[in-house]
C-alpha cells in the first residue's frame, strides 16, 4: 500500500492530506483505517471470558486453551477443522453457530467449560442476569435481575479489561489458540516464533501483547470483508447488554466518587444542594428576588432533564445522539444559569450570547433529528478534529511563551481530539460547520424554523458581532457639543441590566428546548412525569406552569 503525497508544506498541519478544506494524516487518507469500538461492539459478546478472568486471573486463560483442545478432539469429524475452531474463538454468537452446525456440540462445550473450571457460580449468575443473550444454553439457571453481587463483578470485569491492556489480548488470544490447535493458523514464522511462548515469557509478553492486538483486529476485518453481516448476531446482543445496562444501574459523575472517598476517609461529608445539577454552591450574586427564583427554577429545569435521561432506558450501544443531546442542553442551560447569577448580563447588550446559544442548539437538535442518525457521530467527530486543530496551533507557540498551565492544556486539547498517539487518524475539517460547511440558517430553514432564527438568532448575531447598529444603540452616544455637529462618542454608562422580563423568556426557552430534546430522544413518559412532578405544584400568577407530560413545551414553568 502507498501513502498519498502529503501537499500540505505548512502551518499547524503540515504533512496532512488535503482536500477542499478537510485535512487527513497521509494514513487516514488512504480510507482504509477504519477506527473501531471493540469496547461497545465485542465485549459483550466476549462476556464470558472476560467475566471468568476476572473471577480466576489472568494466570488461569491456558483453562480456555485446554477446554478448546478437548472440545475440538470430542467434536473431531462432525465438521471441518476450521468451524469448530471458529466456534471456540470466546464469543457467545461463535457458539451459537457452531451449535447450529453440530447440535451435540452444546452438551460436549457445556461439559468441558465444567471440568475446566469456566463457569464458576458467580459468572453463570452473571451471565443470567441478561435477558436475549446469544448462548444461553451454555447457563442453567433462570434469569434473574442482577443482584448487587453480579453488578459488583460485570462492574469489576469490564474495568479489568479497560485497563489491563495484557487481559484484553489474551482474551483476543482465544481465537489464535483455537486456530492453532486445530491447525488453521496461517501466519509468518516470525509472529508463530514470538507466540509460542506466549504469555509465559515476561521478557516478549508486551510485544505479544500488541501482535495478538492487531492480528485480533485484522481478522474481523477479514471476517466483515468476507461478509458485512457477519457480526450482525454480536451487534444486536450489544445493543441488548448495554441497554440492559442503562436500566439496571445508574450513570455516576466523578464529584460522587469524591464524594465516597471523603466519606470513607473523614466519616462526614456535607450534603449537595439539592437545588442544584452538581450539588456546588451557587455563584456569588444578589439578583433581585424574583430573578433568583428564576435562576433556581432554571437549576431545578436542568436537573430534572438529566433525571428523566439517566432513569430511561437509555441506547448505550448507539449512545451519540443521547450525548450530543443532552451535552448540547447541558451546555445552554449552564450558560442560562450563570447568567441569571448576574443581573448585569440581564439585557441584549451583554447577554446576546445567552439568546444566541439558545436558538442555536435548538435549531441543531431539531435539524440533526432529520438527519440520518450517523449525523451525531459526525458532529463529536467534527469538534474533535478542532480540538486537533487547536493543539496544533498552540503547539507552535515557543518554549520561552509558555506558561505553568500549557502543557496541561495543550494536554487536555490533545485528549479531546480523541487521536491515536501512533496512528494518527482524527480528520480535520476547516468547513463553517459539522454538516459539511451547511450554514446554521439553512439549517433552520430545512427544519422549519427559519423565523426563529431572523427573529431571534440573527439580531441576537448583530450584537455578538459587533455590527454597527448594535455598538450605536449600546455603546455610542451623541455629543451634544453643539460645535462638534452631533457626532457620536462612546458612552461611559454602563447598561444596568436587571431586565426581569428577558431573563424569564430565556427560562422559557431552556424549558422549551428540554421538552424538544426529550421528545426527539423519546425519554419514557413515566421517567419525565416522575423528573417534573414538582412542576405539578409550581404555580405563577395564578397559572399553572403547565403539565411536562405534555407533547408540547407548555406554559410559562416559573417558579413563584
Amino acid at each position: 500500500m502507498t501513502l498519498p503525497r502529503p501537499n500540505q508544506k505548512s502551518g499547524p498541519l503540515s504533512g496532512h492530506v488535503k482536500k477542499g478544506r478537510i485535512y487527513r494524516s497521509p494514513l487516514a487518507a488512504t480510507d482504509l483505517l477504519q477506527i473501531g469500538d471493540w469496547v461497545r461492539d465485542d465485549l459483550p459478546d466476549l462476556l464470558w471470558p472476560v467475566l471468568t478472568l476476572s473471577e480466576l486471573g489472568n494466570r488461569e486463560v491456558l483453562r480456555f486453551a485446554r477446554w478448546q483442545k478437548d472440545v475440538q478432539v470430542d467434536l473431531a469429524g462432525q465438521a471441518e477443522p476450521r468451524i469448530i475452531a471458529d466456534g471456540l474463538d470466546g464469543r457467545l454468537t461463535s457458539l451459537d453457530r457452531l451449535v447450529t452446525k453440530i447440535p451435540d456440540a452444546r452438551a460436549v462445550i457445556k461439559a468441558r467449560a465444567k471440568e475446566h473450571g469456566l463457569l464458576p457460580e458467580s459468572v453463570e449468575n452473571a451471565l443470567a442476569s441478561y435477558p436475549l443473550r446469544p448462548g444461553d444454553w451454555l447457563v442453567d439457571r433462570e434469569m434473574l435481575p442482577p443482584r448487587r453481587e453480579e453488578m459488583d463483578l460485570l462492574a469489576r470485569a469490564v474495568f479489568q479489561i479497560l485497563r489491563d491492556g495484557h487481559r484484553e489480548a489474551l482474551i483476543k488470544c482465544l481465537y489464535i489458540w483455537s486456530a492453532v490447535q486445530a491447525g488453521t493458523l496461517s501466519t509468518t514464522p516470525d509472529t508463530i516464533e514470538l507466540l509460542k511462548h506466549y504469555p509465559g515469557d515476561p521478557e516478549t509478553r508486551t510485544k505479544a501483547d500488541s501482535i495478538v492486538r492487531a492480528m485480533w483486529g485484522a481478522q474481523k476485518a477479514l471476517l466483515l470483508h468476507k461478509s458485512e453481516s457477519h457480526f450482525a448476531d454480536a451487534i444486536r446482543w450489544a445493543k441488548v447488554f448495554w441497554g440492559s445496562n442503562s436500566m439496571t444501574s445508574r450513570c455516576m459523575r466523578r464529584r460522587e466518587v469524591e464524594t465516597d472517598e471523603i466519606e470513607l476517609e473523614e466519616g462526614v461529608v456535607d450534603p449537595p444542594n439539592p437545588s442544584t445539577p452538581s450539588g456546588e454552591v451557587p455563584a456569588p450574586g444578589t439578583p433581585p428576588e424574583r430573578g433568583a427564583r428564576l435562576r433556581r427554577l432554571a437549576m431545578d429545569l436542568l436537573a430534572s432533564y438529566v433525571e428523566a435521561l439517566e432513569t430511561s432506558p437509555a441506547r448505550l450501544h448507539d449512545r451519540e445522539r443521547q450525548e450530543v443531546h443532552s451535552g448540547l442542553v447541558a451546555r445552554a442551560g449552564r450558560d442560562v444559569i450563570t447568567a441569571l447569577g448576574a443581573p448585569d448580563l440581564w439585557c441584549m447588550e451583554h447577554g446576546a450570547h445567552i439568546v444566541r446559544v439558545l436558538v442555536e442548539v435548538r435549531i441543531y437538535i431539531q435539524w440533526m433529528a432529520q438527519q440520518d442518525p450517523s449525523i451525531y457521530r459526525v458532529f463529536q467527530d467534527y469538534g474533535a478534529g478542532k480540538a486537533k486543530l487547536y493543539a496544533r496551533i498552540l503547539g507552535e507557540l515557543p518554549e520561552d511563551a509558555r506558561e505553568s498551565d500549557f502543557e496541561e492544556a495543550l494536554r487536555e486539547l490533545n485528549r479531546l481530539s480523541h487521536n491515536d498517539r501512533t496512528l494518527d487518524h482524527r480528520v480535520v475539517d476547516t468547513r463553517d460547520s459539522f454538516a459539511g460547511g451547511k450554514s446554521i440558517r439553512a439549517m433552520a430553514d430545512e427544519c422549519g424554523m427559519i423565523d426563529l432564527y431572523r427573529q431571534a438568532y440573527q439580531v441576537a448575531s448583530g450584537v455578538a458581532h459587533s455590527e454597527w447598529w448594535s455598538i450605536e444603540t449600546h455603546s455610542m452616544e451623541r455629543c451634544l457639543n453643539v460645535l462638534h455637529g452631533g457626532h457620536l462618542i462612546p458612552s461611559l454608562s454602563l447598561n444596568s441590566g436587571e431586565n426581569v422580563e428577558l431573563a424569564s423568556s430565556w427560562v422559557d426557552q431552556l424549558y422549551a428546548l428540554i421538552r424538544i430534546s426529550m421528545q426527539i430522544l423519546g425519554t419514557d413518559n413515566k421517567a419525565v412525569a416522575n423528573a417534573f412532578a414538582w412542576l405539578d405544584d409550581e404555580v405563577v400568577d395564578g397559572q399553572s406552569a403547565g403539565d411536562p407530560a405534555d407533547d408540547s413545551p407548555g406554559g410559562h414553568p416559573e417558579s413563584a
